[in-house]
């Protein structure tokens, strides 16, 4: 009877938890900008356009954007080009945008909704035991 009533309360929680979990993942998708860049050369006179291609190159030198620019056919000879050929204005547009895409996901959301998982099923746990207790005594 103990097995019986366990999984009855603690079934349809954890289904409806991870349903209720996996909506509010995908209710935030995954945002992503291109941007064309045109073939004209331009120096490197401003010490904020030095900032902005620093911050630019900390990026591609992450292993996963490498891929994935190498996937799109583009080599490093290629995108160095393409950097060097964007005016001030579109360097610093590029630096902004990729500071507020977090490169590394939304990693903050993906804890905090596993925290609120691990509460949910500790407290059907405790509450199944309160069950039990009371049954029981």
């Amino acid at each position: 009877m103990k097995m019986l009533l366990r999984t009855t309360v603690f079934t349809p929680a954890m289904i409806w938890t991870l349903v209720v979990t996996t909506f509010v993942i995908g209710w935030f998708p995954p945002e992503g900008s291109a941007m064309l860049a045109p073939a004209t050369s331009a120096t490197v006179s401003d010490p904020g356009r030095a900032e902005d291609l620093q911050s630019i190159q900390r990026v591609l030198e992450n292993k996963l954007v490498q891929q994935r620019l190498a996937d799109l056919g583009l080599t490093p000879e290629e995108i160095n080009a393409k950097l060097s050929g964007l005016s001030d204005v579109q360097l610093h547009q590029m630096a902004a945008q990729i500071d507020a895409l977090m490169p590394g996901g939304e990693l903050g959301l993906i804890i905090a909704l596993l925290v609120i998982a691990i509460l949910v099923v500790i407290f059907i746990y405790l509450l199944d035991r309160r069950i039990e207790i009371k049954k029981n005594g």
